[in-house]
């Protein structure tokens, strides 16, 4: 039997009528019109020259052809390597330099910029707009669609992903297509996805929480998808009355709270609000079941594992918490110094093991190893407890890292760009509570004497340097920076002093 992810969500896909995707302009794709998509794409990828295991890295506005694309590379045996729309020239050269994709897809308004970097690197480069449009469209009309999936090994790399870290560079985390089916597999089930649901999908699809959790889930109940470019108040509002699920980030739900007309008539046709990849505030979630009648579902997961836990579909979904381990997926929680287990509800390191698991990260064989215990358990670097009722709570980040919009942010690679500014001595970036982003980035700088630099200077500079995202929201200028006996920066000491910095901030400003 096929070890390959695409025939697990689309092979055999009996009723090749039912409709998978349903877009703004009311356009519908069937399951057989998305899979002849996805032969027509994987036939062009081959006829440019994709071998078994070759890195294809994309970086595309959202549209169906570039969902298609995501299971196009899988089906033709490649890796598929989406980046973040929001990535400047500078980032992706990092990315290509590192993957060696041999296929470099890209906007075509970003061709300009972008096919000196991939070529420079030795790929290919093909172009797809978010009309589904161009030389890759153009390509795939012309190729031979797909007919035989290539055959692939559970355990062979299906998906990198690059995830942040607090210190070096961004890492490569290579997910199998064992690890993305049985994640799959296991939240189908756990959150009671069937063929007649409709799920609100607004996420990106360059992220784990919007290409996999949202389309892998889908496509392994036979469901259906409301397919939206963006996120949107109105759009989601008028998409209720047609679904009965929805995915989204804490974002979504501060914003869609200040929407006049959210109330337990437009969401009654609903039955499941779901939200991760950042903290969702307990207010919020509070606010949510006033207001709708529902209580929204908080679930954990990395980049990294994919979905580790959920809150139950049929019980108390607590706020403040991200529930239970999900089948098949165990959860320990250690001493960060010792990697002793704790017991009761002691706070330690959060450790994960489960075929969830990514294999390791891209060419960084040493720190593969550094991160697995002996026994296979993954240390995420998130601190939380498991509390008596077998609740898992994250209480903060061993690290610092910072999940901004549901977004993973390292400090260390915004305070590069901030050091190397003239008249800077250094600068510490830390993340603190945000009614709308979860977390807002914070930079403070300490500048040479005589030094006259302002917050537009330093955001201005930023523009051509990092994704918006990840640029600070406030600049706070100090004579020195905390510091303990050692000479580390104390950035616990910071995000004290500057807890309430964005009290202030209305959501959707």
């Amino acid at each position: 039997m096929s070890g390959n992810l695409y025939d697990a969500l689309l092979g055999g896909i009996g009723d090749g009528n039912r409709t998978l995707i349903i877009e703004k302009s009311g356009r519908e794709t069937s399951y057989a019109g998305f899979a002849e998509e996805c032969a027509r794409l994987a036939g062009a990828l081959l006829e440019t020259g994709l071998q078994p295991g070759d890195r294809v890295a994309v970086q595309a506005e959202k549209s169906v052809a570039a969902l298609a694309l995501y299971l196009a590379v899988v089906r033709a045996g490649g890796i598929f390597l989406p980046l973040n729309t929001a990535y400047t020239p500078a980032e992706i050269e990092y990315f290509i330099g590192d993957a060696r994709p041999s296929i470099f897809v890209c906007d075509p308004a970003r061709l300009a910029a972008l096919e000196p970097i991939a070529k420079a690197a030795g790929a290919t480069v093909l172009t797809l707009d978010a009309n589904g449009e161009g030389t890759l469209s153009e390509r795939a009309a012309k190729a031979t669609p797909l007919a035989i999936t290539s055959p692939r090994g559970g355990s062979d790399t299906a998906a990198i992903l690059y995830t942040s870290g607090t210190t070096g560079r961004s890492k490569g985390a290579m997910l199998s297509h064992d690890n993305l089916l049985s994640n799959a597999k296991a939240l189908a089930g756990y959150w009671k996805f069937t063929e007649a649901d409709t799920l609100i999908h607004a996420l990106p699809i360059f992220h784990t929480h919007g290409l996999f959790v949202a389309t892998n889930v889908v496509l392994t109940a036979r469901a259906s998808m409301i397919f939206l470019a963006k996120f949107d108040p109105d759009q989601i509002m008028a998409a209720m009355p047609r679904a009965t699920t929805l995915m989204g980030v804490p974002t979504f739900y501060t914003r869609l709270l200040q929407h006049p007309g959210l109330n337990r008539e437009a969401t009654k046709h609903m039955r499941l609000f779901i939200s991760g990849s950042a903290p969702l505030l307990a207010e919020t979630h509070r606010e949510w079941e006033a207001r709708t009648g529902h209580a929204i579902l908080e679930r954990y997961g990395m980049t990294e594992t994919n979905m580790n836990t959920s809150n139950p579909y049929d019980g108390k979904r607590i706020a403040g918490t991200v529930g239970f381990p999900l089948p098949g997926v165990e959860i320990r929680i250690t001493n960060p110094e010792t990697g002793a287990l704790l017991g009761g509800e002691d706070i330690g390191m959060i450790e994960v093991r489960g075929p969830n698991v990514f294999s390791g990260y891209w060419q960084m064989p040493e720190k593969t190893a550094a991160e697995f215990r002996k026994d296979g358990f993954f240390i995420t670097g998130d601190l939380g407890k498991i509390d008596a009722e077998g609740y898992v709570h994250i209480v903060g980040r061993g690290k610092d890292l910072i999940i901004t919009g549901g977004y993973n942010v390292y400090p260390k690679e915004v305070e590069m760009e901030i050091d190397a500014m003239p008249g800077v001595v250094e600068s510490a970036v830390f993340g603190v509570r945000h009614p709308d982003f979860g977390e807002g980035i914070v930079a403070a700088l300490v500048l040479h004497d005589g030094a006259s630099v302002t917050e537009k200077d330093v955001l201005r500079a930023l523009e051509g340097r990092l994704a918006s995202y990840k640029r600070p929201k406030k600049i706070v200028f100090l004579p020195e920076l905390p510091r303990n006996t050692m000479g580390k920066v104390q950035k616990n000491v910071l995000r004290d002093e500057f807890a309430d910095l964005f009290a202030s901030v209305k959501a959707a400003e």
